[in-house]
């Protein structure tokens, strides 16, 4: 269908269903439906309108418990959101893919050239290039292609905004030239690898994972290669809770070196014991080592290596939890999380800027007013950016205005699980 064909069709009514497959509820479809009519159009002013588009979409994603231990081969489990990035799509008949991000430079990147440049770390351009490469690398098919994209997930706000428009530009890539058959998890690595290598920012591949893979999931790391992805069965809508992300209103534009930290400290451990990452000693085995570490490595690092620890247990526990429909157990566990991130990896601020503790203070307040009755954790990376707090519906509209009243108004999102990872939407 042309971009105007798509236009009449979303406005009459006939995308509905495809849209709700997507976004769930029927006031969701009603919101979206002008924001594509909208992405449609501005594709037509910059590409015209003669030629077939598709519209892809990919989600952010909330991290429910193990933080910070994908880069290590851990357990995370994690979730789809609402918020997405979506792309109006269409080949071209030359090597050139062009992204128009709107509000962003348009990305233009030449497909005969897929080398890295580090001119171009840490602009998206640099993804762009990264994600076709990578696709052209394990044997798919690429082409040139004009794209216009939009997102609402929050730039640094821990739902994994860069994550969504990779797998976005991977699914895409994936629809237009091969019949949709690049697997999700494929998807994901093919974004890490564009992050990791072309963009210059040495992540784990949770973010990718869980916005490619779609809904409550569980990822094992233990084999990178091959990832063991699981699905909850939980209803989380059947638990009389809410699920918020608060917003601090920090960014993590200057964080790479902390983030970085993290990961090198807790491989320091590792590598002093003769592995590469945590996940290859046995908890015991690192347990017995400590007094022998301590001459090795850091403090920070054998604090950081419990954590790594005890956060894939938790994982395993949240689970159980979960699927034996015991919310009450779920809360503890991702309360104890939330300390331990505190308290042992240590990234709810950021040791270069010791006095702007946003996150520590929305937690803070968080416990004032959920104690024994939700939950409350650091999402994401953390040192600045957003928390996660499980509310009950009865102290949800309570808890929003507190926490609006210090962040600001619209601060707190009310997020709903996502039953799709990366897909054609149209």
């Amino acid at each position: 269908m042309k971009p105007q064909e798509y236009i009449e069709a979303i406005s009459d009514g006939r995308m509905d269903e495809k849209l709700k497959a997507v976004y769930v509820l029927d006031s969701a479809v009603e919101a979206q439906k002008e924001r594509y009519i909208n992405t449609i159009r501005e594709f037509i002013n910059i590409f015209g309108d003669d030629r077939d588009i598709i519209i892809t979409s990919a989600p952010g994603r909330t991290e429910v418990c193990g933080n910070h231990t994908d880069h290590n081969n851990g357990k995370v489990m994690a979730a789809s959101i609402n918020l997405d990035a979506i792309a109006v799509c269409a080949p071209s008949l030359n090597n050139t893919v062009r992204v128009q991000s709107i509000g962003h430079a348009l990305n233009v990147v030449d497909i005969e050239k897929l080398l890295p440049d580090e001119t171009e770390f840490g602009h998206s351009t640099a993804m762009v290039r990264g994600v076709v490469a990578k696709i052209k690398d394990m044997g798919y098919k690429i082409g040139g292609f004009d794209a216009v994209t939009t997102s609402d997930v929050m730039g640094g706000s821990g739902l994994s905004s860069s994550a969504a428009f990779e797998v976005l530009l991977g699914t895409t890539v994936s629809y237009l030239f091969n019949d949709g058959k690049i697997s999700a998890v494929d998807i994901a690595k093919i974004a890490q690898y564009s992050e990791n290598v072309f963009f210059g920012k040495p992540c784990g591949l949770l973010d990718q994972m869980a916005s490619s893979v779609g809904t409550f999931v569980t990822i094992d790391f233990k084999s990178t290669e091959n990832p063991v992805i699981n699905k909850v069965e939980f209803d989380f809508s059947q638990s009389g809770h809410s699920l918020c992300i608060v917003d601090t209103g920090g960014n993590h534009s200057d964080l790479t070196d902390d983030y970085a930290a993290v990961r090198g400290e807790m491989e320091s451990v590792a590598q002093a014991m003769g592995k590469k990452v945590l996940r290859e000693i046995d908890y015991n085995d690192f347990k017995k080592a400590v007094p022998q570490l301590t001459d090795k490595v850091n403090d920070r690092a054998l604090l950081r290596a419990y954590h790594f620890y005890n956060e894939n247990i938790r994982v395993d526990k949240a689970v159980e939890a979960l699927e034996s429909n015991d919310f009450d157990a779920f809360k503890e566990i991702i309360v104890d999380s939330g300390k331990s991130s505190y308290m042992l990896n240590q990234n709810v601020y950021s040791p270069a800027n010791p006095t702007e503790q946003k996150l520590s203070l929305a937690l803070c307040i968080s416990e004032e007013m959920l104690k024994g009755k939700g939950a409350y954790r650091v999402h994401g990376g953390g040192f600045a950016g957003t928390i996660q707090a499980f509310v009950p519906n009865d102290l949800l509209e309570e808890y929003k205005a507190a926490m609006e009243s210090v962040f600001g108004l619209g601060n707190c999102h009310v997020l709903i699980i996502r039953p799709v990872g990366g897909t054609k939407v149209m």
